[in-house]
């Protein structure tokens, strides 16, 4: 008999970009944390599968989330949607020029490159800006880890995100940064 981790399969990964807050009860978060800078607040939370990163200013939303195919998310604002697999690179211009780009890779890795992978990431975890180490389904399985860092800049954010799938032998890696009106 399997015993199933927190995570789905890696292959039922989806990205999606709004131009709107997404309500928290759409979402099963198990951390969050938000950083500041002038002219912006950024929250971060780890999902299930993934993650959620928005970013608020006076005028402007962006809502940035990786998690299961099927979850429910809304339509209306709906600016980027696409199922994660290999990797891609994005680049959009949002409503008041607020400049988005993203990288994104899927890798599956064999067991023993994993596992050594797995061993760094649980270091990178304990010093991330947000980590979350999840329970194993078994004693002697890895735990799937989820951790972002954030780099914080003048009308700009930069976040590293990093998730990994146990059973899949699977890293998800995301690469997003935000650009405000008026960066340099």
């Amino acid at each position: 008999m399997k015993v199933s981790s927190v995570r789905p399969d890696v292959s039922e990964l989806n990205l999606a970009v709004l131009g709107r807050s997404v309500h928290p009860e759409l979402l099963a978060i198990h951390e969050r944390t938000s950083v500041e800078q002038e002219g912006f607040r950024a929250t971060l939370a780890i999902c299930d599968a993934g993650h959620l990163l928005e970013l608020r200013t006076p005028h402007h939303t962006v809502c940035e989330i990786v998690g299961p195919k099927g979850q429910t998310l809304p339509h209306r604002q709906r600016l980027f949607d696409k199922k994660l697999r290999g990797s891609r690179d994005e680049v959009l211009v949002l409503p008041g020029g607020v400049g988005y780009q993203l990288s994104f890779q899927v890798e599956r890795l064999d067991p023993e490159v994993y596992l050594h992978l797995h061993e760094e990431f649980s270091i990178d975890c304990r010093k991330a800006t947000l980590g979350r180490m999840f329970d194993p389904p078994n004693r002697l399985a890895p735990a799937a880890i989820s951790y972002l860092q954030v780099d914080l800049f003048p009308r700009s954010l930069l976040v590293h995100a990093f998730h990994t799938f146990p059973e899949n032998c699977a890293v998800v890696k995301t690469q997003t940064l935000i650009e405000l009106p008026g960066a340099k």
